[in-house]
């Protein structure tokens, strides 16, 4: 069993940065747009070094997409940055008429995604975006796993023409996927071979479901881990082929689980080859405040919660 190495916590929203920052060396057609909160979107640099591509539109977000969308006409590529649920939420008409209706090329990057916001609350939180976006036609959806993920992704993202989604987070986790990772859109990345169970999970899920995989050998159940950071496109053959060997699935995410990842594997394995699927995510609910920790124990979005999905869908089997 391949084991992962936790190289120093970090959080994704930092990936996001140093990506943002690296673009501004080496694309001079990328400019940032932000919505009050350069701090905590990790855009103090990009801003630092390139104040005439920066563009701080204050707490008027829906004036930020229609900006970014004209912009693009001139052959820029927007960076647009707030929360989660100020990016998606509260300016879904702007993205939707604005963006994907004419396939604007802008980035929509959203950070302090799902429950990890933590004492916050559920009035800034967001668990329904990744629905919210991957319905909207031709919009590229992902949701990354760690600072070196997100980096990287960010990087491939301005290469992409089109509308895309990038979601990350808040808290330090495990930065753990290679620092030198070149970054497939529509590309999942198989992280340990497995015969019993196949663990789809995206996002700071990620790492509980190598952590799960880790428990489950040790219980005797070989568990395969697939890391999904692109829901749209998703990778089905990845899906397929695990799930064709394994005969079952626990799909795993910070997100409600009406409209998430496990919603689009679910669709992929009932027109191509139905299987036992359980779900790791939030219950229909808002969240609510508390720590990261606090909040995704409460939500069942860690390990143990993926280990009991696995030991649930095998005996479905």
């Amino acid at each position: 069993m391949k084991k992962y190495t936790d190289t120093g916590k970090k959080d994704t929203r930092s990936g996001f940065g140093a990506g943002l920052t690296e673009l501004g060396k080496t694309h001079p057609d990328v400019v940032a747009l932000c919505a009050d909160l350069t701090g905590s979107l990790k855009m103090d640099e990009f801003k630092a070094n390139h104040p005439e591509r920066f563009f701080q539109v204050g707490i008027a977000e829906a004036n930020m997409m229609g900006i970014a969308a004209g912009m693009t006409i001139g052959g820029k590529i927007p960076f647009t940055g707030t929360f989660a649920n100020f990016s998606t939420g509260r300016v879904y008409d702007q993205i939707r008429q604005s963006i994907a209706y004419s396939h604007k090329n802008v980035k929509i990057c959203a950070s302090h995604a799902g429950v990890t916001l933590g004492e916050d609350g559920a009035t800034h939180q967001i668990l329904e975006d990744i629905g919210l976006m991957k319905m909207l036609p031709g919009m590229t959806v992902i949701n990354t796993c760690d600072f070196n993920q997100t980096k990287a992704a960010t990087l491939a993202i301005a290469d992409h023409h089109g509308p895309v989604y990038l979601r990350f987070g808040r808290p330090k986790v495990a930065n753990f996927t290679p620092e030198d990772q070149q970054f497939e859109i529509g590309k999942a990345v198989h992280l340990q071979e497995g015969s019993d169970v196949t663990l789809v999970a995206t996002g700071h899920l990620v790492w509980e479901a190598l952590l799960a995989a880790e428990s489950l050998n040790e219980q005797g159940i070989s568990a395969e881990v697939i890391n999904i950071h692109t829901i749209k496109p998703l990778d089905n053959k990845a899906i397929l082929d695990s799930v064709k060997k394994t005969g079952c699935v626990v799909t795993a995410e910070e997100h409600n689980y009406l409209g998430g990842l496990g919603e689009s594997v679910a669709r992929v394995l009932s027109q191509n080859y139905p299987s036992p699927q359980e779900f790791v995510a939030t219950n229909d609910t808002f969240g609510e405040s508390g720590t990261p920790a606090q909040l995704m124990e409460k939500y069942g979005l860690n390990a143990d919660a993926i280990v009991k999905a696995a030991h649930k869908v095998i005996a479905r089997k």
